[in-house]
């Protein structure tokens, strides 16, 4: 059941006892308030799923506090207590954003069933708000007829009905958002998919963006906001370049991650979630480990099932398939006529090696739609490079140089990496920055190699 935290108002201490014993015989967390002045210091305290007030209270009634809640952008929903006579205040309190209202004396059974409605139009709400940006980006769809794309396929219906965390590799535009999405939709799971770029977010930010936060939490902090985490509460939620979050941001993961609760910026009050983690990441995540960019035990709790999605130059059958879907998508949105590819260009793009991976042919694509005026399109809608390079691809390969007896690729790549490590330390005079920057990684990872390959 996913619990919910929920606040009573009232200043009649029998019947605050009488609601918090029913809500918690629902499985929810329940806090009290004498009044209004109370609710609000609760509500600046903790984050509330839900608020059941009573309208007449000392200091400050019902309909004060609801203005007072309201005046300062608090969403939370509430449910008024009301007794025969003050129909008209409770009416009021409706126009002042209350979702229902409940006539006093009650059954008990009523208020069980007024609160089961009011979390589920909260859910119901959020998911919309949620939705309607995703459905404005689309989703896509995840094409392949390729012996690697079939074994894959298959992996992802076995993984995806338990609730085990998935460890999703592959390279810059191979797809893995997509593999994920997959996993959701065989899962079963009734709550959102919720994804997230963990390089995409300032660290500053991206700590709000996973746990939510309270009002006042920080600057610019205006209203209570929630987290992505919670958010995907029942469903999947999916952090993308995981090895891009700051360490310390992983280990309150990796607290989430055991704990199954989450604390909002700005608040020390647990909230449970229910969470399926599925992370991604372009990078050897071994190597990250190794590193230092991912904390190892964080990777162990996530890597319980590791996908690695092909290259779409290891899947050359899907080629045409792809780029025939993209010159559907694209002509589609232009208002166009499908346009075809000719025999010459196909072959040319089934030897180009694609560094861009998926991504870069949905690219080609659009382009050759834009720029087509006839019927067929052909190496002239696209960019000279690319053919040239399929050009030497689709060549034979000139002899080289005679091979080492020992193949063991490893130890060549190992060998030739230590090698531009140290020519990249004597031009830049052993200054570890500058070396970096000519190496094109973090100064972290040179730190790591030097003292790996004792240089």
């Amino acid at each position: 059941m996913d619990i919910k935290r929920i606040l009573v108002v009232d200043n009649e201490a029998k019947m605050r006892r009488i609601l918090e014993l029913s809500l918690k015989n629902m499985g929810h967390e329940v806090a009290q308030a004498e009044d209004g002045i109370e609710a609000l210091a609760a509500l600046d305290a903790a984050p509330f799923d839900l608020v059941l007030t009573d309208l007449r209270m000392p200091r400050k009634d019902g309909i004060e506090f609801l203005r007072d809640l309201r005046a300062r952008g608090d969403e939370v929903p509430v449910i008024v207590l009301t007794a025969y006579g003050t129909i008209e205040t409770a009416v009021e309190a409706m126009k002042l954003g209350a979702s229902d209202y409940i006539i006093r004396p009650f059954e008990i059974e009523t208020v069980e069933l007024a609160v089961t409605r009011a979390l589920a139009l909260v859910a119901v709400q959020r998911e919309n708000r949620f939705l309607r940006d995703e459905v404005a980006r689309g989703w896509g769809e995840f094409i392949g007829v390729s012996e690697t794309m079939q074994t894959l396929y298959q992996l992802v219906q076995q993984v995806a009905p338990v609730r085990s965390n998935i460890f999703i590799v592959g390279e810059t535009g191979t797809g893995k958002e997509l593999v994920a999405r997959a996993v959701h939709q065989a899962s079963g799971r009734s709550g959102l998919f919720v994804p997230i770029n963990c390089a995409a977010i300032p660290e500053e930010l991206l700590e709000s963006e996973l746990f939510g936060h309270q009002k006042g939490a920080f600057t610019g902090a205006t209203r209570d906001r929630v987290g992505k985490c919670e958010l995907s509460s029942g469903g999947t939620i999916f952090l993308d370049e995981i090895t891009e979050m700051p360490l310390a941001l992983q280990a309150k993961l990796l607290r989430v991650v055991q704990e199954g609760t989450i604390e909002r910026l700005g608040s020390n009050v647990p909230t449970h979630v229910d969470l399926r983690i599925v992370a991604a990441t372009n990078r050897d995540p071994l190597q990250a480990v190794e590193e230092g960019a991912l904390r190892r035990d964080l990777y162990f709790r996530l890597n319980v099932v590791r996908i690695d999605v092909p290259l779409l130059r290891q899947r050359q059958a899907d080629i045409p398939l792809l780029a025939e879907h993209f010159l559907h998508k694209y002509a589609s949105e232009l208002g166009r006529k499908v346009p075809r590819l000719t025999a010459d260009t196909l072959q040319r793009l089934q030897s180009y090696p694609w560094p861009g991976n998926v991504r870069e042919l949905e690219n080609l694509m659009e382009r050759a739609v834009v720029l087509c005026r006839g019927g067929a399109i052909d190496a002239g809608h696209f960019p000279p490079e690319t053919m040239q390079s399929a050009s030497h691809a689709a060549a034979p390969l000139p002899a080289g140089p005679a091979l080492p007896e020992s193949l063991a690729m490893k130890e060549h790549v190992e060998s030739l990496e230590a090698q531009l490590i140290q020519a990249a330390l004597e031009r830049s005079e052993n200054n570890k920055s500058a070396a970096a920057r000519l190496l094109e990684i973090s100064e972290r990872a040179l730190w790591y190699k030097i003292k790996r390959y004792g240089l």
